[in-house]
């Protein structure tokens, strides 16, 4: 029965309201006081009904909750046959909390939009070569799929035939159509508008892309602000001490209806729905604009930050660097056969860079492989010992250098070049200048974040300190830091926060782990590696740095928005308590009217956030 009247709460809200309206009639257009009382009783009675049985189930679980203070309010005013009051009070708090759940399904819209667009089904190429269609969940990594012009691709994969272009809205916030080709990645829950592709599957389920947006967005709405944690604990000592202040009014003024009205008017229902409202609204402007933010937690952090750390490649660059300046040493024999085979063996940006400028050569067995931290690989290749890095690892290896070798090392470190040297058997062979692009625009986005009071630039690198000061002067960055190892960057972290500023530190890969856990603020580019994303804070889909702008002003707006809730509502329960004992025009009904008025009031204003989007015409957020 109980759960039978908390489902029908809506429609006895309207029931209350046609009750009401009756009895109102009767009164005033027919003199009729019977039906006038009873009508209102009878709205009284059943009105009453779901906000007991709410305040019951709080008082099991000792907890003195909204429901509670109305009850009482509602059974004291029923007692001295106040009914208008009663009635009233009890179809503004239902009528109230339908419209409160009603404007808090609006907010959660872009999350909701985000599972409806996660693709159900995949056309599977089967053994026979033919394409049939089967649940998403049948679908495995390695699954040779189809997708046709107008459906979402079902799960992360590769292009292997055919082309066409992908709305990738979903994963970037961008609408823009991306084409896509033989070898070009795609990503689940975004749709093809025209061609036909065959792709294979790399990554499936929750895995996926967008698996991990929809996961990382609600675990973000689950969790809770430092702001809303301190409101649960208010209002868990508030709500009694009004009880308390009703009693004591009582006492004082001798009048139960004063006191009656004391409990209703001191209900801070507005002051408990009006910070998670503007954080569930705030982290799904984000979802909906290809950045995700892990929890309230982050969004009070984030707003006040002061300075921000990045990674250099893959973050302030392209992270697609290309050789574009050799120097050859004496007789280099298959040097470059054994370079692109020792190379062939690394993921690293630098490595791939090496293997791609590197024509056919013969393929060497490769073994013995050592990784040095921060400073390059050595193999043994057909016998021969090779090492491949910058100077660091070439003075561990007591790799002598000429006077022409160590000027042309400065040559190319002068110009922004990364440096790659090969040296056999002891011998320095060849020597590689790597350069990659700075991406589309970013010293606008960092210009943007200053104007959003932002003191700090800094980048911090692996790559030698003349690549990065050329980075830092053409960016406008306030530090540059080369050289650096992943403890290093880590360490130098931990320096600002011991003199007291806010970091965010913004980075993509796995050396990045560390720096994006100490971070208060740890924010990874969504092309990044798994590990960088799943320690991350903060993550801007699609590698779009321009995201990060937003996101800062989002959270700004959001910490702003929560306040502005908290002083409405605190304001509001100020104004009416003390209206009700200090003037004579305040009533119970009238008090509840304002008391619903003020729960919508920061609702609203909290669904503001959904329609963000960064002013830049004059650098304002």
């Amino acid at each position: 029965m109980q759960r039978y009247i908390l489902q029908k709460k809506t429609q006895i809200s309207f029931i209350s309201l046609f009750l009401i309206v009756v009895a109102f009639v009767s009164h005033y257009a027919f003199k009729n006081e019977l039906i006038f009382e009873v009508a209102l009783i009878i709205a009284s009675v059943i009105g009453i009904a779901p906000i007991a049985i709410q305040a019951y189930q709080a008082l099991r679980v000792k907890v003195v909750s909204i429901d509670v203070l109305v009850t009482i309010a509602v059974i004291g005013a029923f007692i001295i046959k106040n009914f208008e009051e009663s009635a009233i009070v009890t179809f503004l708090f239902l009528f109230g909390s339908y419209l409160e759940q009603k404007t808090l399904n609006k907010t959660r819209s872009a999350i909701k939009a985000l599972t409806e667009m996660a693709p159900e089904t995949a056309f599977k190429q089967m053994e026979d070569l033919s394409f049939e269609e089967v649940d998403i969940y049948d679908v495995i990594v390695g699954d040779i799929l189809l997708v046709k012009t107008g459906a979402k691709v079902p799960v992360d994969g590769k292009v292997i035939t055919g082309e066409g272009y992908v709305n990738e809205a979903s994963i970037t916030g961008e609408s823009v159509s991306v084409s896509k080709t033989q070898g070009v990645n795609v990503f689940a829950g975004t749709i093809l508008e025209n061609g036909t592709i065959q792709i294979e599957a790399e990554k499936v389920g929750e895995d996926t892309t967008f698996g991990k947006i929809i996961e990382l967005v609600e675990e973000a709405q689950d969790s809770k602000s430092e702001a809303e944690r301190f409101i649960d604990k208010f209002s868990k000592y508030y709500t009694p001490l009004v009880l308390i202040l009703g009693i004591i009014v009582f006492f004082i003024w001798k009048d139960v209806e004063l006191a009656v009205t004391v409990l209703v008017l001191g209900c801070p229902g507005a002051l408990v729905i009006g910070v998670p409202v503007s954080n569930v609204a705030g982290i799904g402007n984000g979802a909906k604009n290809g950045v995700l933010l892990k929890g309230s937690e982050v969004i009070s952090d984030f707003s006040r930050v002061d300075a921000f750390v990045f990674d250099k490649t893959g973050t302030l660059t392209i992270g697609s660097p290309k050789v574009t300046n050799v120097k050859y040493y004496g007789k280099l024999g298959d040097t470059l056969a054994y370079l692109k085979a020792v190379e062939s063996e690394s993921d690293h940006p630098l490595a791939n860079a090496v293997v791609d400028f590197i024509d056919d050569v013969k393929e060497f067995e490769v073994s013995e492989t050592h990784v040095v931290k921060g400073g390059g690989i050595t193999a043994i290749v057909n016998g021969k010992t090779i090492v491949i890095g910058n100077k660091k690892i070439m003075d561990e290896f007591n790799i002598a250098l000429t006077e022409e070798e160590i000027n042309d090392i400065n040559a190319f470190e002068k110009a922004g070049e990364s440096i790659v040297m090969t040296a056999v058997d002891g011998k320095l062979k060849t020597l590689m200048g790597i350069k990659d692009k700075i991406r589309p625009n970013v010293k606008k986005d960092l210009d943007q974040l200053k104007k959003m009071g932002v003191k700090e630039l800094i980048v911090l690198s692996g790559d030698n300190q003349g690549t990065v000061d050329l980075v830092a002067k053409e960016l406008g960055l306030t530090q540059a830091f080369g050289n650096m190892l992943p403890d290093d960057k880590q360490n130098y972290i931990k320096k600002l926060q011991s003199e007291g500023k806010i970091v965010a530190f913004v980075g993509d890969g796995v050396n990045d782990s560390p720096s994006l856990a100490t971070a208060e603020i740890g924010i990874a580019m969504g092309s990044g590696t798994d590990v960088a994303i799943e320690t991350s804070d903060i993550v801007l889909m699609n590698s779009d740095f321009s995201k990060l702008p937003h996101a800062l002003g989002l959270t700004k707006k959001t910490a702003r928005n929560m306040k502005q809730n908290i002083i409405i509502a605190v304001g509001v329960v100020i104004v009416l308590l003390t209206a009700l004992l200090f003037s004579e025009w305040m009533s119970m009904s009238v008090g509840m009217l304002v008391h619903e008025a003020s729960i919508l009031v920061v609702i609203f204003n909290g669904m503001r956030l959904m329609k963000y989007s960064l002013k830049t015409k004059k650098g304002e957020n």
